[in-house]
């Protein structure tokens, strides 16, 4: 979201990302936890103001930067409404794919069939829900990318492009031919190709940025300067 904003000109969107480094358990910190009272990433702090504001949660996020910014939501009617939709969907629906299918299929010491094969029909009813959505609609939200987009994108569209759990061909990802279509279109934009760098110390050094602060970092990928950020 905020790569998207400085690609349509809101200079004010300039950010810094700062790594908290989940596996060592940086989210617990009482620095982070003033920010994030759940101890989860993402969380934003947006010092613009006369007095720092603390958002959590992806969602509150995008609509905070959305309105802050007037960018990426309508400012009324049902246009906003069932980009707001979509939004809220994604809140409900990922934890489907990512705690119940990604934590089964992926990451549980013990493969269980059963709940694999539950979270697996939920995960492709809603991969079919989606489906349905894009048949006559570039995007989640109508004719125009949005913030719907954003949420959703980095669950559904990572998966059916194969780099979600290692899961396409399990759930025949193909076969839901328009959110392919959209997570294609979505994936070419730069500010998304430079977006998914961020707070990245993993992968392919070419893809990696562990922090930004400027957009200057983007020119370091790959150098030492990255990869002692990453260490």
């Amino acid at each position: 979201m905020l790569e998207e904003l400085l690609d349509a000109g809101h200079t004010g969107a300039e950010y810094d990302a700062w790594l908290i480094d989940i596996g060592e358990g940086e989210q617990f910190g009482s620095g982070f936890t003033e920010i994030n009272p759940n101890s989860k990433i993402p969380a934003l702090l947006d010092l613009t103001g006369p007095e720092p504001v603390r958002v959590f949660e992806s969602g509150s996020i995008l609509l905070h930067l959305a309105e802050k910014f007037g960018a990426f939501l309508a400012p009324s009617g049902p246009e906003r409404t069932e980009q707001l939709n979509w939004l809220f969907w994604q809140m409900g629906s990922a934890p489907y794919l990512g705690g119940g299918f990604g934590h089964f299929y992926s990451y549980a010491p013990e493969k269980f069939e059963y709940a694999i094969n539950r979270y697996a029909m939920e995960t492709k009813r809603q991969l079919d829900v989606l489906d349905r959505q894009l048949a006559e609609r570039p995007y989640l939200g109508g004719d125009t990318y949005s913030i719907a987009d954003m949420a959703n994108w980095p669950w559904f569209g990572q998966l059916v492009l194969g780099r979600l759990y290692d899961a396409a061909e399990f759930l025949d990802v193909d076969s839901y031919t328009n959110v392919v279509e959209w997570a294609k279109r979505i994936d070419a934009r730069p500010a998304v190709k430079r977006g998914r760098m961020v707070n990245r110390p993993w992968g392919e050094p070419s893809t990696q940025m562990p922090e930004r602060h400027s957009p200057a970092d983007f020119d370091s990928i790959g150098s030492d300067k990255n990869r002692q950020a990453a260490e």
